[in-house]
């Protein structure tokens, strides 16, 4: 192994350099060139995020009892989402690292809260085809079985589906609030009546939501219900790092009812090193996530709040204006906060290859599948790049008219191929072998040349052949992620 350490420590200004030039390549958010992964303000509000969080940096949130500073600093953000959420102060919950421990956690409570209240053996949770997979996520974990409920042709989750997949093994119904895929607010009033008359959770998943819309009603949006003045809902999961704008590593999740709330929480009274008990996951969890989330909705106020909403609705319209306006595009549903998808209506534009073309003229693109469409969440800094984005949309949707060829090159083959393999299965074991390799101390990149085939039949590096089709797609795709 080639030494790491350094015999004596290096010069912080060579150090702090070095980090810099490591996002050399990037996604350019800072000039609103990336649609998803950073939730940017500007250079002073950064700045000021900063100071927050080297605040209380070396403060621990484990121990809410020593660092009484951190369990005031959660109380308050926990307070001000209720209220935005219309719950009350007798509403429980924590922070979070993260929109996926929220859910993990819910999935967790509704799995041992079913265990302990109804005597449920084999949990099982209904959740929307259009759900975060951080809830497969939490059913791998946590050893509940999932019920996937279809969607209806504006890509909510269709209730009467929900209702036929309810047994006496459900202990969670989920909606998102908006789902991430296509933006759309499920129909969370249907869903609660089916709950509330079965006995059940409903959980939503608000992650990109919950600091958005209750500005965007604010602001003279016009939203279905979703949040608590809705009877059935017993929780909402919320990141504060997205339109939040905390920095990473601030979600939370909030109950209804404590006798929820308390089959989230872990004891161990028998432990040598004393009583122990913990409200989340994480154990030591860095004070500067609480300080940072803190600074940032004290710094927006309502106010701000609702001026950042104003500007992403304003924004996403004026993007979803000019997408319906490209002859051969058409928009995913009804979008209704700041997330929406796109797709091509005509054979001769394939919508992997306009990313792709896209992506040349210097734009982050997401990609989504089943159907395959490309994905933008916009954020106040994408109005200052609305009409240049939807200038090179357009321009890069009549190159790919004008050599379909195109589709069937590039990133939008490989895409195109991993979108439609049907071998899911198979399609799962070359993900896993080559993700787990991008974790071995000798690599860290994607190595195409060395990529495993799936039994040598597209390519085997252990034998020296010659990485396949499947392969390259594949190692694209995660080099992505």
């Amino acid at each position: 192994m080639n030494p790491t350490l350094p015999k004596t420590g290096r010069p912080r200004d060579e150090i702090l350099h070095e980090l810099e030039s490591f996002g050399t390549g990037d996604p350019d958010y800072r000039a609103g060139r990336a649609w998803s992964l950073v939730y940017w303000r500007d250079s002073d509000y950064h700045e000021f995020l900063g100071e927050a969080w080297n605040r209380y940096s070396s403060a621990n949130g484990l121990n809410p009892g020593a660092f009484k500073s951190l369990k005031r600093m959660e109380r308050d953000v926990l307070r001000v989402a209720s209220e935005l959420f219309h719950g009350t102060d007798d509403f429980c919950g924590v922070m979070t690292s993260g929109g996926t421990e929220s859910c993990l956690l819910a999935a967790k409570t509704y799995r041992d809260w079913g265990r302990a209240e109804r005597g449920i053996r084999k949990p099982e949770m209904i959740i929307p085809e259009s759900a975060h997979v951080a809830w497969d996520k939490g059913a791998e974990y946590f050893g509940l079985r999932i019920r996937r409920a279809r969607l209806r042709d504006d890509w909510t989750v269709d209730p009467e589906h929900v209702r036929r997949l309810v047994n006496r093994n459900t202990v969670m119904i989920l909606a998102g609030a908006p789902e991430y895929p296509h933006g759309s607010i499920d129909p969370v009033r249907e869903l609660s009546e089916i709950a509330v008359n079965r006995g059940i959770p409903l959980h939503v998943d608000a992650c990109v939501g919950g600091f958005i819309l209750p500005f965007l009603e604010k602001a003279g949006v016009s939203l279905p219900d979703w949040d608590f003045r809705v009877p059935g809902v017993t929780s909402i999961s919320a990141d504060v790092h997205k339109y939040g704008f905390a920095a990473k590593g601030a979600s939370l999740i909030l109950y209804r009812e404590m006798r929820h709330f308390r089959h989230q929480i872990f004891v161990q009274q028998d432990w040598p090193g004393g009583v122990f008990a913990s409200p989340a996951l994480l154990g030591t969890r860095p004070g500067g996530a609480y300080a940072a989330a803190w600074a940032a909705i004290q710094a927006h106020g309502e106010e701000g709040y609702v001026q950042n909403a104003e500007r992403v609705r304003d924004a996403t319209a004026r993007l979803l204006a000019g997408i319906r306006e490209i002859p051969g595009l058409e928009i995913l549903g009804n979008p209704l906060a700041s997330i929406f998808s796109y797709r091509s209506t005509d054979p001769a534009v394939g919508i992997f290859a306009v990313g792709d073309r896209m992506e040349a003229r210097g734009w982050h693109i997401d990609r989504i599948q089943r159907p395959d469409a490309l994905h933008a969440m916009v954020t106040p800094g994408h109005d200052k790049v609305v009409d240049a984005y939807l200038k090179d949309l357009a321009e890069c949707v009549g190159e790919v008219r004008a050599n379909p060829a195109l589709a069937a090159t590039g990133q939008a083959a490989t895409y195109g191929l991993i979108s439609k393999i049907p071998l899911r299965g198979l399609v799962r074991k070359q993900v896993l072998d080559m993700f787990a390799e991008t974790y071995r101390l000798s690599g860290g990149e994607i190595d195409l040349t060395t990529a495993p085939g799936m039994d040598g039949a597209v390519g085997d590096g252990e034998t020296g052949k010659k990485p396949g089709l499947v392969d390259r797609a594949l190692a694209w795709y995660l080099s992505r992620k």
